[in-house]
């Protein structure tokens, strides 16, 4: 049995537990609260129960079913909600139909009692809802919601049994209060439950998440669409991204490259779809690395002075800008080379130009990374390379 299975087990035995005890006291102390409360832990034995049936079904798989009976959870939880709506009119009904003969010999042992039923839910509803969040099992973690409700009806209790002691009628009051509870936690499960079978989004954090992890790939041009939803315990996401490459070998790729990251980084993620194209381009930018006089090809591409960076029409070969950028990383003492190629490719650089070529160097990998050509030049002025723009050998 894993770990869900048996957190859901410890569920039913608890609300076992606890329909006895509050079952015991109200039939000692009269209290129609007690009474209501009872009947309204009734209703969690039957939630519990159902989500343990629901965590094992949602775990096969079928040839009808090949994504999983994951949401089969999330329909448990929608029927917690229901049974909680149920037994907020079982509690409503109690408490207009029953008499009120309250006991005062008994009442001190059912104060007593209710602290204790009290320490027992508040105990396991924290560690349910820390191990639901853990695992990502919404089951678990509406069950948990559902019995904490019971430690908040247990303090209104409480407070109608005091009165009580001291001669106030408080008793219907705070069986009302604990119909408020009941249908509140109901209407919330209810929502969750809900959005995530109607293929709700997941939650901004999620997606937000997923797209930083994207957008930090080297070869990511842009995201064009980023989805994400609940099945269960488990997410699905899709993306539709542009890739920096050429050809749809390098594309594919980086988009395993991307799964791969997202599998790591996010937890309990199913299946993850991307939808990819390469970069559609009419132009490309070259850099080339130049000497002090901006016209004779540096020998050294970390040390380089100066970088040449043109932007050039594919088809026609039209010049369409040109600029000189000084190099802002020579009084560098570590990884110019690495710190260059990241500012070239912010600035949106298709093609270097190098004397010597990047092989096992940083910013080989770099650029690889990135889908930036790297031409290894025989021309040895900015003049005759310009000539070569777009036949240079990569």
């Amino acid at each position: 049995m894993e770990q869900n299975e048996k957190i859901a087990a410890y569920s039913v035995a608890l609300n076992l537990l606890l329909v006895g005890i509050k079952g015991l006291l109200a039939f000692l102390s009269g209290s129609v609260a007690l009474l209501a409360d009872a009947i309204h832990s009734s209703s969690d034995v039957i939630s519990s129960a159902a989500v343990l049936v629901g965590i094992k079904i949602s775990k096969r798989k079928s040839k009808n079913f090949p994504y999983g009976l994951y949401k089969v959870e999330n329909f448990v939880s929608l029927l917690s909600s229901l049974l909680i709506f149920l037994a907020g009119y079982g509690v409503a009904r109690t408490v207009f139909s029953q008499p009120q003969s309250l006991k005062n010999e008994y009442l001190p042992y059912a104060v007593a009692g209710v602290l204790i039923t009290m320490g027992m839910t508040f105990a396991f509803s924290r560690y349910e809802l820390r191990q639901g969040k853990k695992i990502g099992s919404p089951s678990l973690v509406a069950d948990a919601e559902h019995i904490r409700t019971d430690m908040l009806s247990s303090t209104v209790i409480i407070m109608g049994l005091l009165g009580a002691w001291f001669g106030l009628r408080l008793d219907r009051a705070a069986a009302l209060l604990v119909i408020f509870f009941v249908f509140k936690a109901g209407i919330r499960i209810l929502i969750n439950s809900l959005r995530v079978l109607l293929d709700a989004s997941i939650d901004f954090e999620t997606l937000d998440r997923v797209k930083s992890i994207i957008m930090k790939d080297p070869q990511i041009k842009s995201i064009n669409a980023l989805f994400g939803r609940n099945s269960g315990s488990f997410k699905f996401i899709e993306a539709d991204i542009v890739v920096k490459a050429k050809d749809f070998e390098k594309a594919h790729s980086a988009s395993q490259r991307i799964e791969k990251a997202i599998t790591q980084q996010v937890s309990h993620v199913d299946h993850i779809l991307i939808h990819y194209e390469p970069q559609k381009k009419e132009t490309t930018t070259y850099a080339v690395p130049l000497d002090e006089d901006k016209q004779g090809l540096s020998e050294h591409f970390g040390e380089a002075p100066y970088f040449y960076l043109a932007t050039v029409r594919d088809k026609s070969g039209l010049l369409l800008s040109e600029a000189y950028h000084r190099n802002p990383f020579t009084r560098e003492e570590k990884g110019k080379g690495i710190k260059i190629s990241e500012w070239l490719l912010e600035s949106g650089v298709d093609s270097v130009y190098s004397p010597k070529g990047f092989k096992g160097k940083g910013p080989g990998y770099v650029f690889s990374d990135a889908g930036v050509d790297v031409v290894v030049a025989e021309e040895k002025s900015l003049r005759d390379i310009q000539q070569s723009f777009g036949k240079g050998k990569t």
